[in-house]
């Protein structure tokens, strides 16, 4: 795992700042364990379409510029720029935290969303595997689920997965904002070339796993030329659905964001950049519920105007713009299990 230049935003929860007259030290990856006592976040905001998640890491190793889980790292002391993708924070008890949450008598079997901030996937999946302890919890309990990824490491849980889905309680979706391979590396270092996550789709749908495809974030005058391509390609792979989420940089995303749009596409930079403000009344970011995660204007109406026609001459159901799921059916499948003599438990 390479180590980057130690560039971080200030950072507004703390009062000292650390600047370098010369050139900045390098950050190697540094793995950090989380004592939480509880695994399921519970969201409340009206522009999100499901109300728990599960997040086992903190920070993120794929790297990508845009991502708006970047903030949350302050909270923790560390920076959003380097610090958010080689400090990364592990929940070890996940599995068993989860299984804690399932055996309280209020739980009812909601559905469950993988990777509500940061990729439940990301490279440190393969070697603690926290993501997939909580999967086979939400198998053994039948409790609905859905992951959003970047990750070629879901096929590894494909057999899993495929388990609850054919109970009707879990789906995936795969995030590919790009069809240009050159483009998706320069903002997402770290991650599949978009090309590699089509055959992700490709290969849950054989397991007969419901499978959704992202184009998000939807960057303005950027990916917006490769909506037909993915989308295209999606739907040959076998995908059911696809959403599309317009660009947002809360806090401080915008300047990573602008910082890497600088350095690896000069060229486009300031286009882009005209772009988003034109879709955010001026401004670099909206952070106001209901359009957030939406845009508004001419030009991001036609964006979204060419994505409905295409998922739609494709066969394609388009979702709902945020981060909005399949929602639980009104008979969820979760299940308690039986104790050990086999008595089925009376609550």
């Amino acid at each position: 795992m390479r180590s980057l230049p130690l560039r971080n935003p200030p950072n507004p929860w703390r009062k000292e700042q650390v600047s370098f007259d010369e050139e900045a030290p390098r950050v190697e990856l540094t793995v950090f364990q989380d004592q939480t006592k509880q695994i399921l976040s519970d969201n409340d905001s009206p522009d999100l379409g499901f109300k728990y998640s599960i997040n086992p890491y903190r920070g993120c190793l794929h790297g990508c510029a845009y991502c708006y889980a970047r903030p949350t790292h302050e909270y923790l002391g560390f920076g959003a720029g380097a610090d958010f993708e080689r400090k990364i924070v592990v929940k070890l008890r996940a599995a068993a935290l989860l299984r804690e949450a399932f055996e309280k008598p209020s739980w009812q079997g909601e559905l469950i969303l993988f990777s509500g901030n940061t990729d439940c996937y990301q490279a440190l999946e393969a070697s603690y595997g926290l993501t997939r302890a909580c999967i086979a919890v939400c198998v053994e309990y039948g409790n609905p689920l859905h992951v959003i990824t970047k990750s070629t490491l879901v096929e590894r849980d494909a057999e899993l997965l495929a388990e609850l889905a054919a109970r009707g309680s879990a789906s995936v979706t795969i995030t590919i904002p790009f069809w240009d391979a050159a483009t998706a590396r320069a903002l997402e270092p770290l991650v599949p070339t978009p090309q590699r996550r089509i055959e992700i789709v490709r290969r849950l749908t054989a397991h007969g796993i419901p499978v959704s495809v992202n184009i998000a974030p939807l960057i303005p005058g950027l990916s917006d030329r490769d909506i037909v391509h993915v989308l295209e390609a999606a739907h040959e792979a076998g995908a059911v659905s696809a959403a599309m989420i317009p660009l947002r940089l809360p806090g401080s995303v915008e300047p990573v964001f602008i910082e890497r749009l600088r350095e690896a596409l000069p060229l486009r930079a300031e286009k882009v950049l005209a772009r988003v403000r034109e879709m955010r009344g001026g401004q670099l970011n909206d952070p106001r519920f209901g359009s957030r995660m939406h845009g508004e204007g001419p030009y991001i109406e036609a964006v979204r105007l060419l994505f409905d026609q295409t998922a739609r001459r494709l066969g394609l159901v388009a979702r709902e713009v945020g981060l909005s799921e399949p929602r639980p059916r009104s008979e969820t499948t979760f299940r308690r299990p039986t104790d050990k003599g086999g008595q089925l438990r009376l609550f």
